[in-house]
């Protein structure tokens, strides 16, 4: 399999942890989104979204966005399991991960930071501040979930780590590089911590993929 992905993307890393927790080899292909690599007529026939992740199946198929991407991978290697086995279970874990990739990461991806100061001409400390603001937003509203769930155990559901927490280190991680203040998320923090003493997550961290700047 191929990933073309970039290091510092929060959706790729959560397909880079994936991948490692389920021990499947890869070639990484790297696309620097940060200088406009993923505008490139080459990429734009992979990804017409001109997005990352995208993975590239032995067979040549292409599969993008990156939860599909990770339920693909769990559903054709089951083991381990990245969902619970029950579909109450199941719907809270989704429910959990939905929250950061599609409440929290959209506003303040690449495209949207760059929208703000390109186009819209805000400065760097409106930047940062909206980046915080939503961040914010989405954490109170997680951190609340998750410390008052009986449901929520050493990762965030049990004692397992799975879908939900391979979302939400990586949204922990973008967020300390905007140094986002984690005090008012303890449970955030500590599920985050867990996950960073396990192999899998620490081979998918950023800062030692190829392209890592």
């Amino acid at each position: 399999m191929k990933l073309y992905n970039y290091f510092r993307s929060s959706a790729a890393y959560r397909v880079r942890i994936a991948l490692a927790m389920k021990g499947l080899p890869f070639e990484y292909i790297p696309i620097h989104i940060a200088k406009g690599r993923q505008f490139e007529p080459a990429f734009g026939e992979v990804s017409p979204q001109n997005l990352v992740p995208v993975l590239e199946l032995d067979g040549g198929e292409r599969l993008v966005q990156s939860l599909a991407i990770v339920e693909y991978l769990d559903e054709t290697h089951p083991e381990p399991p990245l969902l619970p086995s029950s579909a109450l279970a199941r719907a809270r874990v989704r429910s959990l991960a939905l929250a950061i990739a599609c409440e929290i990461h959209p506003v303040n991806n690449l495209r949207v930071l760059g929208y703000l100061t390109k186009t819209l001409g805000v400065t760097d400390e409106q930047r940062v501040a909206w980046y915080r603001h939503w961040v914010d937003t989405g954490f109170r509203a997680l951190e609340a979930r998750l410390a008052s769930d009986a449901e929520t155990g050493t990762f965030c559901h049990g004692d397992t780590p799975g879908l939900a927490d391979l979302c939400l280190v990586p949204q922990v991680a973008n967020a300390r590089r905007f140094d986002v203040d984690l005090s008012p998320y303890p449970t955030i923090a500590r599920i985050d911590a867990r996950c960073r003493t396990l192999s899998a997550f620490q081979r998918a961290a950023p800062d030692l993929q190829p392209d890592a700047e």
